[in-house]
């Protein structure tokens, strides 16, 4: 500090000393392992990547571009937070992709006979949640492995989209239908963004601020000892397959929309990339801990991933690798 005595600034050292000494030790421990966390190296890698990616190419930082991004990540996402609590809980679902694929075909289906946007809403949300409620019945009511059972109607749901299809796609969607995969909210603000920034609000409450939240915790860590204290577990199980199936069906009508067609092999793969999101963000496979910030922060950084290496015009199949990477 030039200019100051020297009495002055030993004085403003003491005390600045004294204040950090005067901060409670639980409050620092707090801090230590907040800077500790998954999230803050996600937060750490996801800033790296800008930088690089902004480096990297010029037209990277252009608003619409950025914008753009979004759409490589928010209809994965949205299934992301459903899947993060049913794996907290001990449990996966592999089928969400073929999910979306039935209930697109549905929606496609429907759409021949003159059914309006409202009613294939209707029909997209619905088919997602006979699908989720097909497989919680097999997994809680049956007592199958969710793993084993997800496997079979990944196929069997994909399966059915094939035999109505073929190798056929169902085109002609109404134009208002269009809004929920292209529209935006405001300049470069889309719709499904809005969307995911919505739902990302409410898992979060529902996981870490309500009793649910508490029981979906207390199943993955102790099953056994979550229902002898009182939670029905099979019940909760069910609720979060019902809610992974909805929310392939919200991803079903916002990517049938943005691509204005239906085909068998919609969304194919998707279900590895919805795992890998939900385990970068830091939820355990085991079950039993993780967070919807971590997911949430984990979809942006595949999606800027994504966006710098179609802007370094890489290929498809190495911006798969470098997913994995």
């Amino acid at each position: 500090m030039p200019g100051l005595p020297a009495p002055i600034i030993i004085a403003v050292a003491i005390g600045f000393g004294t204040l950090l000494g005067m901060i409670p030790d639980h409050l620092q421990s707090t801090l230590e392992r907040r800077l500790k966390s998954w999230e803050s190296l996600l937060i750490l890698v996801a800033v790296a990547i800008f930088v690089a990616n902004s480096f990297a190419s010029p037209y990277f930082l252009n608003a619409w571009n950025l914008s753009d991004a979004t759409f490589n990540f928010t209809e994965k996402a949205m299934i992301a937070f459903a899947m993060a609590l049913l794996i907290i809980s001990g449990e996966i679902d592999l089928s969400v992709a073929s999910i979306i694929a039935l209930a697109s075909t549905a929606m496609g289906a429907a759409l021949q006979f003159g059914v309006d946007t409202p009613g294939l809403v209707m029909i997209g949300l619905g088919t997602g949640l006979i699908c989720g409620a097909f497989n919680g019945f097999l997994v809680t009511g049956m007592g199958l492995p969710s793993i084993v059972v997800t496997i079979g109607t990944m196929s069997l749901f994909r399966g059915i989209s094939y035999i109505v299809l073929g190798d056929q796609a169902f085109r002609g969607y109404p134009p208002d239908f269009a809004y929920f995969g292209q529209g935006y909210v405001f300049w470069v603000v889309s719709f499904e963004f809005v969307l995911f920034a919505v739902l990302a609000v409410i898992f979060g409450i529902v996981l870490h601020r309500t009793n649910f939240g508490r029981a979906v915790y207390a199943i993955g860590n102790n099953p056994t000892g979550a229902l002898f204290s009182g939670i029905r577990v099979a019940r909760v199980k069910f609720i979060l397959f019902l809610l992974t199936g909805l929310m392939s069906g919200v991803a079903a009508i916002c990517l049938t929309s943005r691509l204005g067609s239906t085909r068998p092999s919609i969304a194919y793969g998707w279900e590895l990339e919805v795992v890998t999101m939900v385990v970068l963000g830091g939820i355990s496979i085991l079950g039993g801990s993780g967070s919807v910030t971590g997911v949430v922060i984990a979809a942006f950084v595949m999606g800027l991933v994504t966006l710098g290496l179609g802007l370094a015009d890489v290929d498809d199949r190495n911006v798969t690798c470098g997913h994995g990477m």
